[in-house]
């Protein structure tokens, strides 16, 4: 099997185009491992669409289905230009999470970077949750995928290790969640670190930042429909939170390197 690794802002996957095999589950754990296999955040698929442009699948590195992934969404727009298999540069990409509409940014024949129309993010009230005796407020928001933002003062001092797989796995999120730790720098900035549901620590998460600035904004942190710096281990990310909570994010997307499996 021939893949290609590529990451947006360090949140990197193992791309292949293709149809998902039966066993995916156990190839998405073994080469995502990190000492004896490629090493990755998890697997994406890309096939062509009955509907869309093309289609994405995306594995996780536990060998569980992501609906969506936005850092990931970017490579797609990338490797689809640069490998030939198209030369649109506004495109539509089928997701579990619903169609997503991309424009590549191109430079000398190259994407340099991705705008994708992430859809209408949804942020609930905040909820308070014990967890190991302490209580922990925080702010559900779903990006097509289910996060739970929590602004802290300090992030270099945030329980990314210890309290983030505790909540993803917590009984008030049955199918597990993302959490984000968020801290405020400004109205049009935020610092946010990330435990990702099913691939722990990650350097990047679109749909987290996607999620953590529609949060600032309902919190008032933040202003709607101005750009937003979310910035993240990786690098990055320009989020625009429109009025009705539309979501656009701009990023790089990049090439690692090119693999080939052997028995």
């Amino acid at each position: 099997m021939h893949f290609t690794k590529m990451h947006g802002l360090g949140n990197d996957y193992l791309y292949v185009y293709g149809e998902v095999p039966s066993n995916i589950e156990e190839l998405s754990t073994k080469l995502s491992e990190r000492h004896f296999g490629a090493g990755s955040d998890g697997m994406i698929y890309i096939s062509p669409s009955a509907v869309a442009d093309f289609k994405m699948r995306i594995f996780n590195a536990d060998g569980s289905e992501a609906k969506m992934c936005g850092n990931g969404i970017r490579c797609v727009g990338k490797y689809v230009y640069d490998k030939g298999y198209t030369d649109k540069r506004k495109l539509t990409i089928e997701t579990l999470s619903g169609i997503k509409t991309l424009e590549l940014g191109v430079s000398f024949g190259k994407v340099k970077s991705v705008t994708v129309d992430m859809g209408q993010a949804v942020p609930l009230e905040d909820m308070t949750l014990t967890v190991d005796g302490k209580t922990v407020t925080m702010t559900p928001v779903s990006v097509g995928n289910p996060h739970a933002v929590i602004f802290v003062d300090d992030i270099e001092k945030a329980p990314l290790t210890s309290l983030g797989p505790k909540i993803e796995h917590h009984k008030a999120f049955p199918d597990g969640v993302n959490v984000e730790f968020v801290q405020v720098l400004g109205d049009s900035e935020l610092r946010m670190r990330v435990w990702e549901r099913g691939s722990g620590v990650t350097m990047a998460c679109g749909t987290g930042a996607c999620a953590s600035a529609t949060a600032a904004v309902k919190k008032r942190y933040c202003e709607s429909c101005e750009p937003i710096s979310v910035h993240l281990d990786g690098g990055t990310l320009k989020i625009i939170v429109a009025n009705d909570n539309t979501v656009t994010m701009t990023g790089p997307a990049e090439f690692i390197y090119e693999g080939d499996t052997i028995e």
